[in-house]
């Protein structure tokens, strides 16, 4: 996420690294979203003593840890827009119902987002319009 979020810097501006970051995203959050998250996590030595506890994460953390800041920063681009919002459509179908409400909450903030930066109604479709590659076309948007 940092690495897509230093992309989309003023001094660097490269979209295009963001969107390549937002495909490694998409898998790491496909597997997670489909992971039996605990609260703790318990690392034993070989006799199984505990020598190590974490703390878990819940999906909503990972899921708006990974797009949060992309769409904030990425929120003029219309090639970042639309990548986000395949990632998330992806993931609606691809995670189990329990999860979906997370998915649905950050596609509304990326709605939100897409309407306050377009202006122009044709500007505004396209930009929400679902790309993988977010590179536009029409073929492209059903990928």
């Amino acid at each position: 996420m940092d690495i897509a979020v230093r992309a989309l810097s003023p001094a660097v501006n490269d979209p295009t690294t963001a969107v390549q970051v937002l495909n490694h995203i998409e898998s790491f959050l496909t597997v997670v979203g489909s992971a039996q998250l605990r609260g703790r996590y318990v690392m034993a030595d070989d006799r199984g003593r505990p020598r190590l506890v974490l703390h878990g994460r819940a999906w909503e953390d990972y899921l708006q840890l990974a797009v949060s800041e992309i769409r904030d920063y990425g929120a003029t681009s219309m090639q970042v827009c639309r990548r986000l919002r395949a990632l998330l459509d992806g993931l609606r179908e691809s995670v189990p119902p329990a999860q979906r409400p997370g998915v649905e909450a950050e596609l509304e903030l990326l709605r939100q987002s897409v309407e306050r930066v377009f202006a122009d109604p044709a500007h505004r479709a396209v930009a929400e319009c679902a790309d993988r590659q977010g590179i536009g076309g029409r073929s492209r948007s059903h990928q």
